[in-house]
């Protein structure tokens, strides 16, 4: 298991929490995206805290999708995850970049902006989905993760993530921890919490000292009760398709098609996730003409 998402209580069981390591998977990003270091960190970050919200949904076919909108140069983020914590997820300027802060750390939240808001979409087979959202509080993506949960979930938690760019613009190393509380957590284990994180190294130092998300619990949890409930293998999988793309042609309807067809006589369809293009000649194009007509 090069990437996977481990689920676990601690404290007594008053505490869920869940550390992912996602090195590869967020690799793999930026590979079909090409993107600069501040721009794979954004998208790596997000990338993260999507998959283990996606292992947090009850129902096998359940899926969400979170969308990122700053007044940053990064435009917007777009991520989705199955119940597996499969994920996929683009940014719309890949290409953005800026100086290095006064730390030497990789500007996210200028990248993206500190304006803006985050909307969580959760499709759980009802009539409607779930729509949550919150305003960006920093545009470093962890914090806004924490507000996101905090102020549209009800659900007091702390969230980490981290991305580490190499010099050759690669990932060296990318993960996270989502801790929540739950009903029952006392004061007594809250401070602990409390201390135990403001202890913690940052989450890029410990994702290269621990190479297993079980290290990485037991660095920011150490003391307190860790019981590993599951572990989950996740990947960044695109699920497009010829025939989906396909749908989207017909959806634009029998004028437009008409009109594709008679100036181009060809099409190409990209897809957003993956970069996949997708080549339709005129035969095809006219097969789903017909389809239309019909």
């Amino acid at each position: 298991m090069s990437n996977y998402v481990v689920r676990a209580v601690a404290a007594n069981k008053s505490i869920r929490v869940f550390a992912a390591v996602t090195t590869d998977l967020v690799e793999k990003a930026r590979g079909f995206h090409n993107t600069t270091p501040v721009a794979t960190a954004a998208l790596g970050r997000t990338l993260t805290a999507t998959s283990i919200m996606g292992l947090m949904l009850k129902g096998d076919n359940n899926k969400l999708s979170v969308q990122i909108k700053g007044n940053g140069p990064i435009k917007q983020i777009l991520t989705a995850s199955d119940s597996k914590g499969i994920v996929k997820g683009y940014v719309s300027n890949p290409y953005v970049d800026l100086p290095l802060k006064a730390n030497g750390k990789l500007d996210v939240g200028g990248a993206v902006g500190s304006q803006g808001r985050m909307t969580v979409i959760k499709d759980l087979g009802l009539k409607d989905p779930y729509v949550g959202q919150a305003d960006l509080v920093s545009g470093e993506i962890a914090e806004d993760f924490t507000y996101y949960f905090a102020n549209s979930e009800q659900q007091p938690s702390a969230v980490a993530l981290g991305v580490l760019v190499d010099r050759d613009h690669t990932v060296k190393v990318a993960g996270g921890v989502i801790i929540q509380l739950l009903p029952n957590t006392d004061d007594e284990t809250i401070t602990k919490i409390e201390e135990a994180l403001r202890n913690a190294p940052q989450i890029t130092n410990v994702l290269l000292e621990e190479d297993t998300p079980e290290k990485v619990l037991n660095t920011y949890l150490k003391g307190l009760d860790i019981e590993i409930l599951e572990k989950v293998q996740v990947d960044f999988q695109c699920d497009c398709s010829f025939e989906k793309l396909e749908r989207a042609l017909i959806s634009i309807g029998e004028k437009d098609l008409k009109s594709i067809i008679e100036e181009d006589e060809k099409a190409q369809l990209t897809c957003h996730f993956c970069n996949t293009k997708y080549n339709f000649d005129k035969n095809h194009l006219m097969k789903l003409y017909e389809e239309i007509k019909k």
